[in-house]
C-alpha cells in the first residue's frame, strides 16, 4: 500500500464507481462518492437516457455478483429499469451514506510529498465549492463519459434557423421529435436505437452512416438467445488471443476450419434474418469484424423499418455542412445532396476525459497518442494512489468492475503485483496488439472486446480470486453468471483477516432473492 490513511475519493456513481464504493467501504476504507448527475447511474441516469435506450445483455449478465436483477424485469431491461436496479444497489448495500450527487469534482491535485488528493467539489444546486483531502482517488468516471459531437461548419446558421443539434444522451423526450424531419448521425446500437424509437412520431427519420457494421440479432434465427453465441468463453476462443491458449488455440490454428465454420453459419443467418440484402445494408467484410470495436445488437424493428420506409439509411455518407434553406434548417451531406434537418440527434461515441486531473498528472497517464497506459486496465505506471476502475469497454461491465474493484484492494492492502518495468512493457505490448486488431479503434486504450471473460481472468488470478476450472469449463457453453463470482470478497476478506462490514439488516432488506450456493463454484 502506497499511502498511509484509508479515506477514498471515487469519481462516478455508475456501475464501476458504486461496486467500488461497495467493495472499499466492506473492507474498511471511508469512501466518498462524486458525480455530478442527480442520481445514481452512469450513463443509466435520468439525464443521460434517450428514448428507446435497453441494455445489450440479457438481465442474467448484466448485474452485479451479489445481487441479481429483480426476476419481474424484462430480459432486456430498460434504461430506467437498470437505473432503478442501481438505485436499488445503493439501498441494498446501505451506501446512500457515501454519495454526494449533484457534486462535479472540479479539480484532483497530488501533494508531490505526501502523494494525497485534495479534491476540490462543486455543488451544482448551490454552486458552493468544497476542498477534502483523500488518501487515494479512484476514477469511475467511464469510457462513456462525454458524447462527442462533430464540430459541424454551418452549425450557428443551422441553429438560427431553428434546428436542434444534439448528442443521443442529451435527447429525452420522443415529443421533441414529433412532426419534425430527424436525423441521426452514427449506425452503432445508440443510433439505432434512437432512429427506431423517434420514427414513431418523426415527419421523416434518415440515418446518416459513415460505416455500416456488422449487427446480432437477439434472438439468432429467433430462436437461439444471443447470449449463448457471444456471452460464452467458446465465443472468444474464435477470436485470436495475444496469448492464445487451450482450446482456443486449436480453434484459431489447426482447428480454424471449424472457427470459420460457426463464424460463417452466424452470419448468412444473421444476414438473411436482419434484411440485409433486401435493404442495401450488408457490412463490408466478414462477420468477424463484428468485435473490430464494439459487438452491436440489433435494435428491434429497425430493419423492419428500413424495408419499409419508415427509416431511411444513407450509407456511407456524412453531413457536410449544416445550413439554412428557404428559411428552415438543413444538412448538406458529402455527396451534396440536401436533407431536411430539424433535429439532428448525434450518436457518434464518446470522448474519454479526466478534466480534473491536471496535465501535469495527464501526461504520465497517456501516451503521445492520448491512449490511457493503465495496467490491468486499472493502474497508472507512474502515479502514486490512483487508480481506474471501469476503463475497460468489456461485454461484462459490471463483472468486470467488480474484478477492478477487488484488484485495487487487493493492492490497497498489500498485494503484490509485477516490478513497474514489467508492468509499462506489458501495457505497451497489449495497446501494441489492441490498436492492430480493432484496426485503431481502440478507444483510447480501453477496448478489451472481444475478450471480456479472459480479462477478468487476468485480473482475478493476479490475485487469486478467480472461479474454479468447474466453472470455467462450463462458460466454455454456457453464458457466464457474475454470480458465479460472488464468494470472492469474501474470500479476499479472509485472506486479509478484514471482518465483514456488512450490517445483517442490509443483507435481508432488499426483496432480491438469495443466489443459492452453486457446486461448480467450489475451488
Amino acid at each position: 500500500m502506497t499511502g498511509r490513511g484509508r479515506s477514498v475519493a471515487v469519481v462516478g456513481a455508475g456501475i464501476a464507481g458504486l461496486c467500488s464504493a461497495n467493495i472499499l467501504s466492506e473492507f474498511g476504507f471511508d469512501v466518498h462518492v462524486y458525480d455530478r448527475t442527480p442520481d445514481v447511474g452512469g450513463v443509466w441516469s435520468v439525464t443521460r437516457r434517450y428514448p428507446g435506450v435497453t441494455t445489450q445483455n440479457n438481465k442474467g449478465t448484466y448485474a452485479f455478483s451479489d445481487f441479481p436483477m429483480p426476476d419481474e424485469y424484462p430480459e432486456w431491461p430498460t434504461g430506467e429499469q437498470v437505473q432503478r436496479y442501481l438505485d436499488d444497489y445503493v439501498e441494498h448495500f446501505g451506501l446512500r451514506r457515501l454519495l454526494r450527487l449533484g457534486t462535479e469534482v472540479v479539480s484532483a491535485e497530488q501533494d508531490p510529498e505526501s502523494e494525497r488528493w485534495t479534491v476540490t467539489s462543486r455543488s451544482l444546486d448551490s454552486d458552493e465549492t468544497a476542498v477534502e483531502e483523500y488518501d487515494y482517488l479512484v476514477v469511475a468516471n467511464g469510457i462513456f463519459c462525454d458524447p462527442f459531437i462533430p464540430p459541424y461548419e454551418g452549425k450557428e446558421e443551422y441553429e438560427g434557423a431553428g434546428g436542434r443539434l444534439c448528442a443521443a444522451s442529451d435527447f429525452h423526450d420522443l415529443a421533441d421529435a414529433a412532426g419534425r424531419d430527424v436525423l441521426v448521425v452514427g449506425y452503432g446500437k445508440s443510433s439505432c436505437d434512437v432512429a427506431e424509437a423517434l420514427s414513431e412520431v418523426a415527419a421523416s427519420t434518415t440515418v446518416v452512416a459513415r460505416e455500416v457494421t456488422w449487427k446480432m440479432p437477439r434472438k439468432l434465427a429467433n430462436v437461439l438467445n444471443y447470449k449463448y453465441i457471444l456471452l460464452t468463453r467458446l465465443s472468444e476462443g474464435l477470436f485470436e488471443h495475444i496469448e492464445q491458449r487451450g482450446f482456443g488455440r486449436f480453434l484459431t490454428g489447426r482447428g480454424k476450419f471449424v472457427r470459420n465454420g460457426l463464424l460463417g453459419s452466424i452470419e448468412k443467418i444473421a444476414r438473411r434474418q436482419l434484411r440485409f440484402d433486401r435493404t442495401g445494408l450488408v457490412p463490408e467484410g466478414s462477420f468477424e469484424r463484428i468485435v473490430r470495436h464494439a459487438v452491436s445488437l440489433a435494435t428491434e424493428g429497425f430493419y423492419e423499418k428500413v424495408e419499409a420506409g419508415t427509416i431511411s439509411v444513407r450509407r456511407g455518407r456524412s453531413i457536410a455542412v449544416l445550413r439554412e434553406k428557404d428559411g428552415r434548417p438543413v444538412a448538406e451531406l458529402d455527396d451534396g445532396s440536401v436533407l431536411p434537418a430539424d433535429v439532428i440527434v448525434c450518436a457518434t461515441g464518446f470522448v474519454q476525459r479526466v478534466p480534473f486531473l491536471s496535465a501535469a498528472v495527464q501526461e504520465r497517464l497517456l501516451d503521445d497518442d492520448g491512449n490511457f497506459l493503465l495496467y490491468r486496465q486499472i493502474l497508472p505506471n507512474d502515479v502514486a494512489n490512483l487508480y481506474f476502475v471501469g476503463y475497460g469497454s468489456s461485454l461484462f461491465s459490471p463483472l468486470s468492475a467488480e474484478a477492478a474493484a477487488l484488484w485495487t484492494v487487493n493492492h490497497l492492502l498489500g498485494g503484490e503485483i509485477p516490478p513497474v518495468e514489467k508492468r509499462r512493457e506489458f501495457v505497451r505490448t497489449r495497446l501494441n496488439w489492441m490498436i492492430e486488431r480493432t484496426e485503431g479503434k481502440q478507444a483510447r486504450g480501453t477496448n478489451i472486446i472481444p475478450f471480456s471473460l479472459r480479462h477478468v481472468d487476468e485480473v482475478l488470478d493476479e490475485i487469486g480470486l478467480n472461479v474454479g476450472p468447474g466453472t470455467r469449463f462450463l462458460q466454455w457453453l454456457l453464458p457466464a453468471r457474475p454470480s458465479s463470482y460472488r464468494h470472492a470478497a469474501q474470500e479476499l476478506k479472509r485472506r486479509h483477516s478484514v471482518a465483514d462490514k456488512k450490517a445483517a439488516s442490509n443483507r435481508h432488506a432488499s426483496t432480491h432473492m438469495p443466489i443459492p450456493w452453486d457446486e461448480t463454484d467450489r475451488r
